[in-house]
């Protein structure tokens, strides 16, 4: 098929022209749509792609302004995380069994990598997955894991060779979350609720045909969940003057009281920090268009959290007392993650998490450091000795 993004546009139209979104339910809608090779352009014919440069989704996305979309905050993992995974890797069966549910938002994912000891260092993980005939018996605990509590599907890297370095003996599995042996518990944050949990895997036997890429080269596709995870949290597209800098500035204007000389020059160097983050987030894109995101996105995501946790804070500042009620410590599950739809109080709590999550500050600072400016490594002993015989 040879199309411009004319051509891509009207397409559009046409798709729209036949399926009306008041008519459909969402759900079949997206299914629709995804069906149409309108989901993700750059994707293959057949799994909800056309083929196309990743460049052209902003034609797509314009014409589908206004009609049904999917619930990010739930989906993120899936959307972000799991769909880049398993089109490089998943076999043509797993692509077909799971793209198009996790498109229409049918199917929530998770991500299973995170251990109690291996966090930061996720090399090093513990848990086990001992190969049974033509499954596989998983036991481990993970942690912080966003969504666990309504996902139908993790993505989760495992032990499969405990005699080799720890780089070169895991495996990742898609894990079924309703499979026996799955026990979901949820961690209770700062700001009160429960949006992750721990996970404790006890016997739980998942199918060959469930793993992602070859036996032993799991660091490898986690490296393609990671890669797209961090663009996923620091490179979304935001206006000008959008996002947490919208709900600082939003305070400034209503509150000409708390206007100093010394809050007036903070918020102007926010502004241009936030500014020069968000046009390095849009040549990223860019980049991205022409191929796999690389190290590049720690620096996105390394800038993302530094800004929103300025911010919430200056925001909180700015409110004096005001700032510092916080009435919603009521534990609940929540669905996501909602910054805008909540209280100055919840942004700051919340923004905490932001230099945690998606890799640490600390560790995305070395992946720049070594991958992207190419300073020379810092010394790992670990590097080649058998993961049994490391300390722990």
């Amino acid at each position: 098929m040879t199309v411009d993004e004319a051509g891509l546009a009207e397409r559009a139209r046409a798709f729209l022209a036949g399926h009306a979104p008041e008519v459909l339910s969402p759900a079949e809608f997206l299914g629709a749509r995804f069906d149409a090779g309108l989901a993700w352009v750059h994707f293959p014919e057949g799994l909800g792609g056309l083929g196309l440069p990743r460049g052209w989704q902003s034609v797509v996305d314009r014409e589908f302004a206004g009609t049904p979309q999917q619930d990010y905050g739930k989906l993120a993992i899936g959307l972000g995380m799991a769909a880049p995974t398993i089109l490089a890797f998943g076999t043509d069966e797993q692509k077909k069994r799971f793209l198009r549910p996790l498109w229409t938002g049918e199917e929530i994912w998770c991500q299973l990598f995170s251990e109690p000891g291996a966090g930061s260092d996720l090399a090093t993980l513990a848990t086990r997955a001992v190969r049974d005939g033509d499954e596989w018996v998983v036991d481990g605990q993970k942690v912080w894991t966003s969504g666990a509590h309504h996902a139908r599907w993790a993505i989760l890297v495992a032990r499969t060779d405990p005699d080799v370095p720890k780089h070169q003996g895991l495996t990742y599995f898609v894990c079924d979350m309703r499979a026996p042996g799955v026990d979901v518990r949820p961690l209770r944050q700062i700001t009160g609720e429960a949006e992750f949990n721990e996970v404790f895997l006890t016997g739980v036997r998942l199918p060959d045909t469930l793993r992602l890429g070859a036996v032993g080269d799991g660091w490898r596709v986690a490296q393609t969940t990671l890669m797209n995870e961090r663009v996923a949290i620091g490179g979304s597209p935001v206006r000008r003057g959008g996002g947490m800098m919208g709900a600082v500035l939003e305070t400034w204007r209503a509150r000409p009281e708390v206007r100093t000389h010394a809050l007036h020059q903070r918020l102007l160097g926010l502004w241009v920090e936030a500014e020069v983050t968000r046009l390095a987030g849009a040549r990223l894109r860019e980049q991205l268009a022409a191929g796999a995101p690389g190290p590049e996105g720690s620096g996105m995501k390394l800038a993302f959290a530094r800004l929103n946790q300025e911010l919430s804070g200056l925001d909180v500042e700015m409110r004096r007392e005001e700032g510092l009620a916080y009435d919603d410590w009521t534990f609940r599950r929540s669905e996501s993650v909602d910054f805008f739809g909540r209280g100055p109080g919840y942004r700051y709590l919340r923004a905490k998490g932001n230099s945690i999550e998606g890799g640490t500050s600390e560790i995305l600072r070395t992946i720049i450091a070594e991958r992207v400016l190419g300073l020379p490594a810092e010394p790992r002993a670990d590097k080649n000795v058998p993961w049994k015989d490391l300390p722990r």
